[in-house]
């Protein structure tokens, strides 16, 4: 990032705290893809916060932002593992933020499963989380009972501009991988299990490049928005899979189990819009399938009479390229920002929530008072 776009950047989330700022100090925990331009939306949420740590995803790490945010911020290892046991989560908690009220910034439902228990164990307060991802609002959802306030930024009409463009660098990079195989979109009819947001986006850019699109959604009112926009949509997945040369999981949840792998047709890619562990099921995979590396980011999965090749190791294959979607991802992280607020408020009561329309159109006030130029 060039100097003056870090200022501009800067001075953007310097009028969002400004906006949003609460006279309650309140201390907060970060999970965050790592990316080029991230340490700026660091720098914001530890101006609005004590921020105690940054939990970088795992495969969404950017050396270099890594080491810049390191120089002010302690940053973590984040796993599943790390807050799936309570009292290893309830540790974890106490040795950085004992008796402090706590917001958690989330992305993917990474503090769920013990959620219950750090909230009635933690010293402090845990005051609520606030959630970036379609699969992180799920997994609270599923919850039995929420013990505090879940702020929900995945559906918001501010994400919308980001669902798009990374809808746009899904389809870039999958043809990339292909194309460095000798390998083309054209001719391979394509599967997008998933017609939310994101795979709605995919969808349509493939149709744009020629490609025959089928649908898969376990949601009856999005298949009849797919069918409605002129997508055929599958009447049984198995068969879709054994038609389909492409496979493009875009569900935030498990799209592929176990049992899925022997239906593709020989020679079918595999790609996600998210991680290994949250779109696919290749543990399940049957073990006489072998793994070999036939490219920088392609795997064959090989037995006798199948084959098929899984992109990037079946994580974001967006992000083999940066998965950059320009400045529109800023209107999302001011949302969280305004989260903060809204959780340091202390009146929300326990259950899922949203910003405000009001706060929605002061951010992107002020978002292209900055960005539209």
């Amino acid at each position: 990032m060039e100097s003056f776009e870090r200022a501009r950047l800067d001075a953007y989330f310097t009028k969002i705290a400004t906006q949003f700022t609460s006279t309650d100090e309140v201390t907060s925990f970060l999970v965050t893809h790592l990316l080029p331009e991230r340490p700026g939306f660091v720098r914001a949420v530890a101006a609005m916060s004590r921020l105690r740590t940054v939990l970088p995803k795992p495969k969404s790490i950017t050396p270099a932002a890594q080491r810049e945010v390191e120089q002010t911020i302690p940053v973590d290892t984040l796993s599943r593992e790390l807050f799936a046991e309570p009292d290893a989560a309830l540790d974890y908690f106490e040795s950085r933020a004992a008796g402090e009220p706590v917001v958690l910034l989330d992305v993917g439902g990474y503090f769920a499963p013990t959620l219950a228990e750090l909230h009635a164990r933690f010293s402090g307060q845990i005051l609520g989380v606030i959630e970036d991802t379609e699969n992180g609002h799920r997994r609270y959802e599923d919850l039995d009972k929420l013990p505090c306030p879940i702020i929900s930024v995945a559906r918001s009409p501010l994400k919308d501009p980001e669902d798009f463009l990374v809808g746009q660098s899904v389809v870039f990079s999958t043809e990339a991988v292909m194309r460095g195989r000798g390998d083309i979109l054209h001719g391979r009819p394509a599967l997008v299990i998933g017609f939310g947001k994101l795979g709605s986006s995919i969808a349509r850019l493939l149709h744009a490049k020629g490609v025959q699109v089928t649908v898969h959604d376990i949601d009856p009112v999005r298949r009849t928005q797919a069918l409605s926009q002129g997508f055929t949509v599958a009447r049984d997945r198995e068969d879709a899979l054994r038609g389909a040369g492409l496979v493009l999981c875009a569900t935030g949840a498990v799209s592929l189990h176990g049992e899925d792998f022997p239906h593709l047709c020989n020679g079918a890619y595999v790609a996600t819009v998210t991680s290994s562990e949250d779109e696919l099921e290749l543990s399940g995979l049957p073990d006489v399938y072998t793994r070999t590396m036939v490219g920088d980011h392609v795997t064959r999965y090989q037995t006798t009479g199948h084959y098929f090749y899984l992109a990037n190791g079946g994580n974001a294959v967006n992000f083999l390229h940066g998965a950059s979607v320009g400045p529109f991802v800023f209107l999302v992280q001011a949302e969280i920002l305004a989260g903060i607020r809204m959780l340091t408020r202390t009146d929300l009561a326990p259950g899922m929530h949203e910003a405000t329309a009001d706060d929605r159109a002061a951010i992107a006030a002020t978002w292209l008072s900055y960005f539209n130029r």
